[in-house]
């Protein structure tokens, strides 16, 4: 498998940047997951919109599916253009019906409803998924193919039930929007803190501090995990790449 950060910054993109989006390949298939604010634009530096094969969104607050309505209108657009390209599968929750509904545009993308209680295949991934402790219905994500796993935090407080799911995964995406000195919870969020120790308890072989805040030094966001986590421990950066 290999991901690449589309997007990294939390609640809003920082200038020129873009908020959640990563792409997952494997054995040629692409698959978006989420897709924020800006995370189009940015996308168009690796792939085409419509060389895309599937898109799972976690949750519908902005960051995470601002431009979903984007990519719908790319493709439309090309399709106009002469290309020729199946309907686009968005993978998304059922609980909120009314941002659901808007995964379907004409014959250019299908909402599909994934259940958080199975596990979903896509293209060659299996996919499980774990709610999260986020304002809104949020889920997080584990991504397997190949005897690799990835874990997808999404958006969330750091809840126990966290290191069971990600346990020994290969790579650990774990949101980080707060600052070792600051209580993320009541938003829904964790602290570096929260992302260093939930990664060593999971025995993760890697972390990647994502969903990032727009202020301070970012730097001390690695530091601080750094204290809790032994392991390889990297900042989500534009087009960074991991493979497994």
């Amino acid at each position: 498998m290999k991901l690449t950060v589309i997007g990294y910054w939390g609640g809003y993109p920082k200038q020129n940047g873009a908020s959640s989006g990563y792409l997952l390949e494997h054995e040629g298939f692409q698959l978006l997951i989420d897709c924020g604010s800006g995370v189009l634009s940015k996308l168009q530096n690796i792939i085409q919109p419509e060389e895309l094969n599937a898109v799972i969104i976690s949750h519908y607050h902005p960051d995470h599916i601002a431009d979903i309505g984007v990519l719908q209108h790319a493709r439309l657009i090309l399709g106009f253009l002469g290309k020729e390209f199946p309907t686009l599968p968005v993978y998304g929750h059922e609980f909120d019906q009314h941002e659901f509904a808007k995964l379907t545009y004409k014959n250019i993308t299908k909402g599909v409803a994934y259940k958080p209680t199975n596990t979903l295949k896509v293209g060659p991934f299996q996919i499980s998924f774990l709610k999260t402790f986020h304002p809104v219905p949020c889920y997080a994500m584990r991504i397997e193919a190949d005897g690799k796993a990835i874990v997808y935090t999404a958006d969330s407080a750091f809840i126990e039930e966290f290191i069971e799911f990600s346990r020994g995964a290969d790579l650990l995406l774990c949101e980080c929007n707060f600052y070792g000195h600051q209580n993320g919870k009541p938003a829904g969020h964790m602290n570096s803190l929260d992302a260093g120790r939930f990664a060593q308890k999971a025995a993760v072989k890697q972390l990647i501090l994502t969903h990032l805040p727009q202020y301070g030094n970012l730097n001390d966001l690695l530091t601080e995990a750094s204290g809790e986590y032994t392991g390889i421990i990297k900042l989500a950066d534009e087009f960074q790449t991991i493979s497994l």
